[in-house]
């Protein structure tokens, strides 16, 4: 008889694109969204936490391949005997989620609507280096009001926002722009009704931040070498089609009075030009009212983002301080977040135009940053290690760890085999504690405790001599009675 065949093991393996994280990074996270939602709780938005699952009719035109539901997102059809079942996706990002909620919801709401989300969204797109296929993000936005003060406010809020996690003013500037602007460029063009020319000069005003401002104008017109030597054909503009693209993207000037003046010029006699425009004045005025000047936020024309997408003002957060890249090489940190403003998500489902604005913050772009100004430590602290000399005195230890944890220390016993003191004390050192407590019979009997400063007691086995290290113990027997002001004194001078 045939040996049955052995099953073989499954592999311990991440599925590509995605990722674990562990106590570190998730305890930063966490106290970096708390931190966030604080400064969302104080501008008055709400906590809004959505299904992660929505119907593929549902995400709609934000899908990336709308004839193919499962391209760009993870989607299955629910079983149906008759093969219809319906559609169903995790959820591409956290703003198609709103306009379902706000639609479904809009009677029980106060308009306008404001609230903020944060938690994990999924994409089926090819995975790479520091792109994963699961990231988080942190919205806020604004439904139900078309006044620019809805703008001005996510603006200030965000600037706000960076500020209170740690990244100090003159290390990033919040930019804005209006797509009615560009709209009003691509009258003055002559290119209003033609779309296939409008999405062609679109998609070259996007490549802007790669090729600047003589690449755009050869993309434009006649076409251009790539680093690589290849040509890549221009849309086939004269020079003087392209003229008002050059001078909306260049149009920024010292300040935002001369930055206005010369979108002005850009738009020529377009009405569209001319509303963008007097929006984003709006908002400048209303910004300079709360006190936010052009160190925090300022009117550029270059922030071309989501140009399919935004309907009106749109933004971006750049962090403007040098990091090296894997090569070795300063560059700018970048973009940490980006919104606008996109009057006709709800429309889809009320048939009804519905304003809105808000914004969306990389959460992990935003914790990489706070890493290099030094925001966030490289390691976290671990609790304090009550060490365990005789297993039938558990209680006396728990005792202990209760008493710490009271006062608001992190703690706790070692619950492996205590028969080797030296692991507990590697255990100790694997959990990156600051301190660890013994405590044996003889201790019990004077009525007394060791007490171990595990992190100085580390530098000090790095680079002292012996009679360093004799005048600068790093363990400490102290009445029973002080264990925790002697731990707390420890915990306070290593901070």
């Amino acid at each position: 008889m045939a040996k049955p065949k052995k099953q073989p093991r499954p592999k311990a393996v991440t599925p590509k694109g995605f990722r674990d994280y562990f106590g570190q990074e998730v305890t930063q996270r966490t106290e970096m969204l708390r931190t966030i939602a604080d400064v969302y709780h104080r501008y008055g938005f709400d906590a809004l936490e959505s299904s992660a699952v929505e119907t593929v009719e549902a995400l709609g035109k934000f899908l990336p391949d709308v004839d193919r539901p499962n391209e760009g997102v993870f989607a299955w059809q629910e079983f149906d005997e008759g093969g219809n079942g319906d559609w169903m996706a995790l959820r591409y990002d956290l703003t198609a989620p709103l306009a379902r909620v706000y639609a479904q919801h809009r009677n029980d709401l106060p308009t306008p609507y404001r609230r903020y989300a944060m938690g994990p969204v999924w994409r089926n797109e090819k995975p790479g280096p520091g792109r994963y296929r699961q990231f988080y993000q942190c919205d806020a936005d604004t439904v139900g009001t078309a006044s620019m003060a809805a703008d001005a406010e996510i603006c200030a809020m965000l600037s706000d926002t960076l500020e209170t996690v740690g990244i100090p003013r003159g290390d990033y500037v919040v930019r804005v722009n209006n797509r009615k602007v560009l709209n009003g460029v691509l009258e003055a063009m002559g290119l209003s009704t033609d779309a296939a020319a409008r999405d062609d000069v679109l998609r070259t005003i996007d490549k802007f931040d790669k090729v600047g401002e003589q690449g755009v104008r050869e993309l434009l017109t006649k076409g251009r070498l790539d680093a690589s030597g290849a040509f890549i054909d221009g849309v086939g503009l004269s020079d003087d089609q392209a003229e008002p693209v050059i001078a909306f993207l260049t149009s920024k000037a010292d300040d935002a009075a001369g930055t206005l003046a010369n979108l002005r010029a850009a738009v020529g006699d377009s009405k569209i030009g001319a509303e963008g425009i007097s929006e984003l004045e709006q908002i400048g005025e209303l910004l300079a009212a709360g006190g936010y000047g052009a160190d925090r936020i300022q009117i550029d024309p270059s922030v071309v983002r989501g140009l399919g997408y935004y309907t009106g003002p749109v933004y971006e957060a750049e962090l403007t301080f040098e990091i090296f890249d894997e090569k070795g090489r300063k560059r700018q940190f970048g973009s940490v977040s980006g919104g606008g403003r996109y009057d006709d998500l709800v429309k889809r489902f009320t048939g009804q135009e519905v304003p809105a604005t808000g914004i969306s913050i990389g959460v992990d772009r935003l914790r990489a940053a706070l890493r290099e100004k030094g925001r966030i430590k490289s390691h976290d602290t671990g609790p304090v290690v009550v060490t365990v000399m005789d297993r039938d005195r558990m209680a006396d230890y728990q005792a202990m760890v209760a008493e710490l944890r009271n006062a608001g220390i992190r703690a706790e016993v070692y619950l492996g085999n205590p028969k080797n003191f030296g692991n507990q004390l590697k255990y100790a050192d694997k959990r990156n504690s600051p301190v660890a407590v013994i405590e044996g019979g003889d201790e019990k009997d004077r009525g007394v405790v060791q007490i171990k400063d595990l992190i100085l007691g580390a530098k000090i086995a790095e680079s002292a001599t012996l009679e360093e290290w004799k005048e600068r113990p790093s363990q400490f027997e102290v009445p029973r009675g002080d264990l925790v002001a002697k731990v707390r004194e420890i915990l306070d001078s290593q901070d």
